[in-house]
């Protein structure tokens, strides 16, 4: 099975404008979860969605792939949509693809593949991570 991660990321966010390119330990985020994410051993690809070009030149400055999508798009959803139709027309296909939010930078590679390993049913068209909260602490 061939599994596209797409990083949907973008700039201009109303409540924190530019947090893709936010340094972590001298790091924008989205490298952190670039980083992570192709550690996944279930994703054939991984690619950062991106209507920015300031996050694009970040993305191909450490070695990533990018992708860039409409302004308009109105969720992350729709921006993976986009690239991932984009990348269609470029003659590339998968069968599934996962949205891997782009401010999570410490998610951990085993839980993308955690989540892949659904889609080894025939029968589940999507699926998402959870956490159960065990007490209020969490």
């Amino acid at each position: 099975m061939k599994i596209l991660g797409i990083i949907p990321a973008r700039y201009a966010s109303t409540r924190f404008p530019g947090k893709p390119l936010a340094l972590i330990n001298k790091k924008p985020m989205i490298r952190h979860v670039y980083e992570r994410a192709v550690k996944a051993k279930s994703l054939t690809e991984v690619y950062v969605a991106t209507d920015d070009k300031r996050i694009e030149d970040a993305v191909i400055s450490f070695g990533g792939k990018v992708i860039m999508t409409s302004d308009k798009n109105r969720s992350g959803t729709d921006r993976c949509m986009e690239a991932y139709e984009k990348l269609e027309k470029q003659g590339k296909s998968f069968d599934v693809v996962i949205n891997i939010q782009g401010d999570e930078p410490f998610i951990d590679p085993s839980q993308i593949d955690l989540l892949v390993s659904l889609f080894s049913d025939p029968e589940v068209k999507i699926g998402t991570l959870i956490r159960k909260i065990g007490d209020n602490s969490d």
